[in-house]
């Protein structure tokens, strides 16, 4: 199936639409995308290694899930999709700030998003989708920046929205109620 994704002006306007794999070559057209981060009760954030067979940053480590909302698809109908296409399952999802941002990975691909960041919380059973993700783990914030400071197998998106993520997290925690565990 293609994907046609949202083309946006700088004020995140809808100015038409492109198939998805157009929107990534050099020169990348400014789209609108999301990215999911997810937190268990314990405070550990969900992580995973994308798969090596990814054309663009293959075996970088990034948050939970992102994408793209598709032509005609809201946010919250987008982020339900892909987490269950993704990682199998579904949790509530709740949108923290959005921001813009360009990454040339090689000659041909890169990215140029306006990123909406959302945020949930979950602690049941996690199925992959072994075609997106090679690896995956809870990991404690102190650690996670710890490795980041040292390594370079990080997604830009993921470096990028990591400091609003953290920033707005305490805030979110006490306005969300914790799920019983499944």
């Amino acid at each position: 199936m293609t994907d046609t994704l949202i083309l946006v002006d700088e004020d995140e306007n809808t100015i038409g639409y492109e198939e998805k794999e157009q929107c990534h070559l050099v020169p990348t057209k400014l789209h609108r995308a999301f990215s999911i981060f997810i937190f268990n009760s314990e405070g550990q954030m969900f992580i995973h290694k994308r798969a090596s067979l990814k054309k663009t940053w293959p075996g970088y480590w990034t948050n939970a899930c992102c994408s793209h909302p598709r032509k005609g698809e809201t946010f919250e109908t987008a982020t339900v999709r892909r987490l269950r296409e993704e990682l199998g399952f579904e949790t509530t999802v709740t949108h923290l700030f959005f921001f813009r941002y360009e990454a040339k990975f090689d000659e041909e691909y890169g990215e140029n998003e306006i990123d909406h960041v959302f945020l949930g919380i979950y602690d049941g059973k996690i199925s992959p989708d072994r075609n997106e993700i090679e690896e995956w783990k809870f990991i404690g914030i102190e650690d996670l920046l710890h490795d980041i400071a040292v390594s370079e197998t990080y997604t830009p998106w993921f470096r990028e929205a990591l400091p609003g993520v953290l920033a707005r997290l305490r805030d979110f925690l006490e306005a969300v109620p914790v799920p019983r565990k499944e």
